[in-house]
């Protein structure tokens, strides 16, 4: 084996030990193996390509090309063309697994399902990722020790979210391969520029070794760093609350009441939930209220808007409070209230950070370690806990405000209307201006809120729809109310934005619409009730909830007014679009199951979206992908492609006459030379034919036949050559033929392969190419004389 390939191999190797690291993070482990074939692919693709050679960006690109196709071939079988090229729809595939393994990192605890294609899609593809670095760095560029960078970066990863007690024993794994790595660069080194450092061993007679003290001599500088890496931190002061610290793994710090809570996004699987084939029930709830319709479930509050995306501030987090929590901002006593009990099981497989709990709530009771944030009222597990099987009370407070209190509340204070109708500059003007639009006329916050829950849900013809994608960018907003096509998330968004356009204090709530009434008396709460829901400030009041999703959960009935023609639905009715006229035909939505139809929480059967032209893949992007795809494939085998062509023009069709037998044996004297060049017999220019041919001959271990033909090829140059008037010599494109085929039978199937598909002497090719540059460089060195006597003459 070649240094370059043990360096390869190596390289393979400490990638691969460097991701064990991340083994305990799923169950089962078994992801480490379809890793470990990939990357050995995508290694023997660079090595393949090295030895052609190829030039070390085309290297790369190629070592890339190809695992992004075996990544498609994987994950993304059924969306690419032809099931291997990707296309438009492979990459949504993998955009959809990020996401999807983003929230299943979120929502699952240590170890996760392996079953989650999205978390072995970052596991799979993050080791490949790394691997093509290490493999650049170390075989492609020859510098083995940056590449300790990148498998630094994934131990980081994986000792950053490990909660066991066997670091220590990854962290070895890593060391030795990258220690093994440098070695094998090493010896590299060595074996082509000599003894570099370190004295020789005398032998028994007192003579001198060979290169063996070099490799002794870094085999102990690697052990004793080793040992001081592992050594030198027990002596070392600790350092409390680091990125790898295993006790920071949760929120806050300690049992006390200090800590902050992180913005996180709990927006990455609501689409995900809601288009799921299986309803599979979340929660099941047992309560007192006697009003299902507005048992919200309400998980965090989204009160930081970048122009992007909502997302949950930074807040400082306390102790759950003992007894009673505080009264809710906002709500005066004059507001009538009724508190009620809830009861909550979580399945044993929804692993959720955040308690969900109706709002606001007054009271909890829930084992575990919970903090709790004042500001939106929320407990986020500590240090790991969730909510898997979990059982807990929620004490709530079922706030009912008239619409006359709403109307008539006073203008919030300063502080908290400055915080909570903050827009960035990015927004678009159609936004703000759809507000004002919408809302001409109203004499009131209040009025103002119904109206645009009134756009949104009755007679603004939005569509509701599952399929579209949350949308991202400033434009998002925009985009949704010049579509009019979306679910929860883009209802509650743009109602937020809007709002906040008109100096109402709005942010967005989310969790999961009232669940399903069982015959036992629960309630059932299953995935496809994930939602999201904006929320109002009225001083007075406090947050009220507003639903301008159609189809989704229940109208609030403080929203609906005494006016006569009021166009707010029925409360107890969920909201529907009425421009869409009835129709016969049953709905072919499969989406609608039997539990939805018992609280009429299915879609209207005659809101069938309109069909518009131009929403599918035009033909021409189908074909461009295509032939990208085709230009993606071809390129390993262009090579081979340039041989075929080089080789049938050199032995094709000739001319006849002595002019023509010239060029005609040389072409098929290179052609010789070249085939023993692409079969491992490189050609030496500085040989005579007689000698080059003798060479390919004893190299080539050529029988009798193919010696003789090769002979005659040679004889045949060295008459054109030497000879004062050369003449055509019959039989040599059969004499190259014969000898190629000697050639290729005294050597093995790879070699034979090899010269098949990356033929060494296609590097012909790039000689072409620079010395026909460097001859158009000396015609523009040699033209700048004439250009300025030239211009001398004329001024």
């Amino acid at each position: 084996m070649s240094g370059r390939a043990r360096v390869a191999l190596c390289a393979w190797a400490a990638t691969l030990m460097t991701a064990c690291a991340l083994l305990p993070l799923v169950d089962p482990a078994t992801w480490i193996l379809q890793a470990a074939f990939l990357l050995a692919v995508q290694s023997g693709v660079g090595a393949a390509a090295r030895r052609v050679p190829l030039a070390r960006p085309l290297t790369i690109a190629v070592q890339a090309l190809v695992t992004l196709v075996l990544l498609t071939l994987v994950f993304a079988r059924q969306q690419a063309l032809a099931g291997l090229i990707p296309g438009p729809q492979a990459f949504q595939r993998f955009a959809d697994l990020l996401q999807q393994g983003g929230d299943d990192i979120a929502r699952y605890a240590i170890p996760a399902p392996l079953e989650s294609d999205g978390i072995r899609l970052m596991l799979v593809g993050g080791v490949l990722v790394i691997g093509l670095l290490v493999d650049t760095l170390a075989v492609t560029f020859r510098s083995a020790a940056p590449a300790g960078l990148p498998l630094l970066a994934l131990y980081s990863v994986a000792a950053g979210l490990s909660e066991g007690g066997t670091d220590w024993l990854w962290f070895l794994v890593a060391a030795a391969g990258y220690l093994m790595l440098l070695l094998a660069e090493g010896r590299d080194r060595l074996s082509q520029w000599g003894r570099v450092f370190g004295g020789t061993p005398r032998g028994p007679g007192g003579e001198q070794g060979g290169a063996v003290a070099p490799v002794r001599t870094g085999r102990r500088i690697g052990a004793f760093a080793l040992g001081v890496a592992l050594v030198a931190p027990l002596a070392l002061p600790a350092m409390n609350g680091g990125l790898l610290d295993s006790s920071t793994t949760g929120v806050g710090s300690g049992a006390g009441d200090g800590g902050t809570i992180s913005a996180v996004n709990p927006l990455v699987s609501l689409r995900d939930s809601l288009n799921v084939n299986e309803n599979r029930q979340v929660l099941s709830l047992e309560t007192d209220s006697g009003d299902l319709s507005n048992l919200y479930l309400r998980i965090v509050s989204l009160d930081d808007f970048d122009g992007t995306t909502w997302k949950p501030s930074k807040r400082h987090i306390t102790a759950v409070p003992d007894g009673t929590f505080p009264t809710p901002v906002g709500l005066g006593p004059d507001t009538e209230r009724a508190e009620t009990r809830t009861t909550i099981s979580a399945a044993d497989w929804y692993a959720q950070d955040w308690l969900p709990m109706p709002y606001p709530p007054s009271g909890v009771r829930v084992p575990g370690s919970w903090r709790y944030e004042p500001v939106g009222m929320t407990l986020v597990g500590d240090h790991g806990q969730n909510t898997r099987g979990l059982t807990y009370e929620v004490r709530s407070l079922d706030v009912q405000p008239t619409a006359e209190q709403l109307a008539a509340a006073p203008p919030p204070s300063p502080a908290l209307k400055r915080e909570y109708t903050e827009l960035p500059d990015s927004l678009p003007e159609v936004v703000s201006q759809t507000a004002r639009d919408v809302t001409a006329g109203a004499a009131n916050p209040y009025e103002q809120a119904v109206r645009l829950q009134e756009y949104f849900a009755v007679n603004g013809g939005f569509e509701y729809d599952t399929q579209v994608k949350v949308g991202s960018g400033s434009q998002a907003i925009a985009r949704f109310l010049k579509d009019k096509e979306g679910f929860c998330v883009h209802f509650s968004f743009a109602m937020a934005a809007m709002a906040r356009s008109l100096d109402i204090p709005a942010r967005v709530a989310v969790g999961f619409a009232p669940g399903s009434p069982q015959a036992d008396g629960s309630v059932s709460v299953g995935l496809r009730d994930a939602h999201a829901w904006p929320e109002v400030y009225f001083e007075g009041v406090g947050w009220t909830r507003f639903e301008p999703t159609p189809t989704r959960g229940s109208t609030p009935s403080y929203t609906v007014t005494d006016t006569p023609g009021s166009s707010v639905p029925d409360p107890a009715l969920p909201s529907r679009n009425p421009q869409a006229e009835p129709s016969a035909a049953p709905s072919a939505s499969e989406s609608c199951t039997a539990e939805l139809k018992k609280v009429e929480g299915c879609a209207s059967e005659s809101a069938a979206a309109p069909v518009t032209g131009g929403s599918g893949t035009k033909w021409y992007a189908v074909l461009a992908w295509a032939l990208g795809g085709l230009a993606v494939l071809l390129v390993p085998l262009v090579p081979m492609l340039w041989r075929l062509r080089t080789r049938s023009v050199r032995l094709g069709a000739h001319g006849r006459t002595e002019a023509d037998a010239g060029p005609h044996t040389l072409a098929v004297w290179q052609e010789l030379t070249d085939t023993a060049w692409d079969l491992g017999i490189p050609p030496e220019e500085s040989q005579t034919p007689r000698k080059a041919a003798a060479r390919i001959v004893r190299l080539g271990h050529l029988d009798a036949g193919a010696a003789a033909a090769v002979h005659r090829v040679a004889d045949a140059v060295e008459q054109v050559l030497y000879a004062p008037r050369p003449r055509p010599t019959a039989g040599l494109t059969e004499d190259v033929h014969l000898a190629s085929a000697g050639l290729r039978a005294g050597v093995g199937r790879g070699t034979r392969l090899r010269a098949r598909f990356a033929p060494r002497s296609t590097v012909r090719v790039a000689w072409a190419v620079s010395a026909r540059w460097a001859a158009a460089k000396r015609r523009v060195v040699a033209a700048r004389p004439t250009l300025r006597k030239a211009s001398g003459q004329q001024s």
